[in-house]
């Protein structure tokens, strides 16, 4: 089957807020968020929340963070997004408590289905429950949930669902070990 981008129409998607809202976030993004020179979280988790985000307590977001939705977006409390993490929530992403989101990580809502010739835009909600570390460079892909304190290692990206205190590694990510209890009680690296 051939690609015929001619055809491809997303019409049916819809970010749920007017295009005015929309520019005016993209340019509030542009200059609060990936902006790498503002290292203020108080000032973004105003931002985030005027435009509808919900954001927890005593939550850390780093410089050159990029949001495509705030609206489509839910953070919990005492949680850390690193340097450069990129959240293309086309869908809703919803962020447990104690969670961290480690430099450069990327979760992804979207993508498309090549088995289409239109290339047909599919989404898919992310959900990351209490206590997830998404390493640096990883890659969460539309419709994964991490449970309950699952690690997805540097570099690794998640195509299907990971289990409670999972150690995952890889491309795709595949489980390596169990996260002991002891584990817990560190902090990881950021």
């Amino acid at each position: 089957m051939k690609t015929d981008l001619s055809k491809f129409d997303n019409g049916w998607y819809h970010p749920g807020r007017p295009v005015i809202v929309r520019a005016l976030w993209f340019l509030v993004n542009g200059l609060f968020f990936i902006n790498p020179v503002l290292p203020f979280s108080g000032l973004k988790i105003i931002l985030l929340r005027l435009f509808g985000a919900r954001i927890g307590r005593q939550v850390v977001i780093k410089p050159g963070v990029n949001i495509k939705y705030p609206w489509r977006l839910q953070i919990g409390d005492h949680c850390w997004i690193g340097e450069k993490v990129w959240i293309d929530n086309l869908a809703d992403v919803k962020i447990g408590n104690h969670v961290c989101l480690s430099q450069g990580a990327f979760l992804l809502t979207g993508n498309h289905n090549y088995k289409k010739p239109a290339f047909d835009l599919m989404t898919g909600e992310i959900t990351l429950e209490d206590g997830v570390w998404i390493g640096a460079k990883s890659i969460v892909c539309p419709g994964v949930i991490c449970y309950s304190h699952a690690v997805l290692s540097a570099g690794s990206v998640a195509t299907k669902r990971l289990e409670a205190y999972g150690v995952y590694q890889g491309n795709p990510a595949i489980k390596i070990r169990e996260r002991c209890a002891s584990d817990s009680l560190e902090s990881p690296a950021r």
